[in-house]
């Protein structure tokens, strides 16, 4: 949501997806309320189909595509390597690595036509470190931090910018779920140096500039967004 405002604020034309139709038509109409084009499309990034209708259609509404940010995840299901199943590292794995590889298949593809774009990813801090009981998540973004360098690569003959921003703690939903309690949050955030979480408007901020003509020499990267996390 704040991601989508932040475009707004430049004056994008937006298309909204998700699972959720209803959240997704809300987050529509208030974008609409700030005057920008905007639209809802229905996608599981888990199937290519989605995906791939979700491309199409985009481009027949407006033309183009300049920028796409890729940011479905899960945080997978929490504990020790030795209580994973195929299972949860399919539940995983199918939404972070999958969606993420669908995804940037179907934008490159209109993105090389156009010659230009730009892409971005999301990662985390966990996607260049370990972390104990999160094995599964932090797997998934180290998968997509490569992913992410390799579509650079790839993509750089074609005009298209390919990088991912990896945010630290934020305060979301998410974060309070993957602590699970006060103590185990305040114990988190007290390893950030700035001695806070970050705030979703900070991490859109970040992306946006990332997605942006003033990045223009900026591809194949991993750009940290963490308050000092990964510093030392």
């Amino acid at each position: 949501m704040a991601t989508a405002l932040a475009f707004a604020q430049e004056g994008a034309r937006i298309v909204v997806s998700g699972r959720r139709d209803q959240e997704g038509h809300a987050l529509t109409k208030e974008l609409r309320s700030l005057g920008v084009e905007a639209e809802f499309i229905r996608a599981d990034v888990r199937h290519e189909d989605d995906v791939r209708n979700l491309v199409d259609k985009t481009v027949a509404r407006f033309g183009r595509l300049d920028v796409a940010v890729n940011n479905a995840g899960t945080e997978g299901k929490p504990g020790p390597v030795t209580e994973q199943t195929a299972e949860s590292y399919a539940a995983t794995f199918d939404t972070n690595v999958l969606g993420v590889l669908l995804s940037m298949k179907h934008e490159m593809r209109v993105m090389q036509a156009q010659g230009s774009g730009s892409i971005v990813n999301l990662s985390s801090t966990m996607g260049h470190r370990g972390a104990p009981g999160a094995s599964l998540y932090t797997a998934s973004k180290h998968a997509v931090e490569g992913l992410t360098k390799s579509a650079a690569l790839e993509g750089a003959a074609s005009g298209i910018r390919v990088n991912a921003v990896a945010p630290g703690p934020v305060e979301t939903e998410m974060l309070n779920r993957f602590t699970g309690t006060a103590d185990r949050k305040a114990g988190l955030v007290a390893g950030v140096p700035l001695k806070r979480a970050g705030t979703p408007a900070e991490i859109a901020d970040a992306i946006v500039f990332v997605a942006s003509r003033k990045a223009s020499f900026i591809t194949g990267q991993i750009i940290s967004v963490n308050g000092g996390k990964t510093a030392s």
